[in-house]
C-alpha cells in the first residue's frame, strides 16, 4: 500500500494577499484559483519543483478560524520547506523582506533557519546535506 498527504488547509485572512505572499516572496506556484461562490474560493499553492503536496489556502471565516490564523500549530514550526540551494533561495527571501527569526545555522541534518509567514506561522526552510 502506498499512501501520500497530498494537500494541507491553510487558514488566511484574505485570499488575494496570501497567493501575493506565497508566490512573491516565496515562489510557491499557483495551481488553482477557482470561484466557489458565496465569497469561498479553492486556491492551491506549491513550492516551485514539489512532488505533489500543497497547501489550500482558506479563508477563515468563523471566530474560531480567525483566532487561529497564524497560530496553526500553538506557536511550533508548522510547515518544513526543504530547497536544494540553500543559499539562492534564502539570499531571494531575505531580499524579500522574509521575517527570518534567527541567523542560519548548520545542523547535522543540513542547513536551516526558521521564518515567520505573514501571519506569524514558523517554518522550518532547510536544505538537507548531500
Amino acid at each position: 500500500m502506498k499512501q501520500n498527504i497530498g494537500m494541507m488547509t491553510y487558514l488566511v485572512n484574505d485570499y488575494d494577499e496570501a497567493i501575493k505572499y506565497f508566490t512573491e516572496k516565496l515562489k510557491f506556484v499557483l495551481l488553482e484559483d477557482t470561484d466557489r461562490g458565496g465569497g469561498k474560493r479553492w486556491v492551491r499553492v506549491t513550492p516551485s519543483g514539489s512532488d505533489g503536496f500543497c497547501l489550500l489556502l482558506a479563508k477563515a471565516t468563523t471566530e474560531e478560524q480567525l483566532k487561529a490564523v497564524g497560530m496553526q500549530t500553538g506557536g511550533r514550526v508548522a510547515f518544513f520547506v526543504y530547497t536544494d540551494d540553500f543559499w539562492r533561495d534564502y539570499n531571494f527571501m531575505k531580499a524579500n523582506g522574509i521575517d527570518f527569526t534567527e541567523e542560519p545555522g548548520h545542523e547535522d541534518f543540513g542547513t536551516v533557519i526558521v521564518f515567520k509567514d505573514l501571519y506569524g506561522n514558523k517554518w522550518d526552510f532547510i536544505e538537507e546535506k548531500k
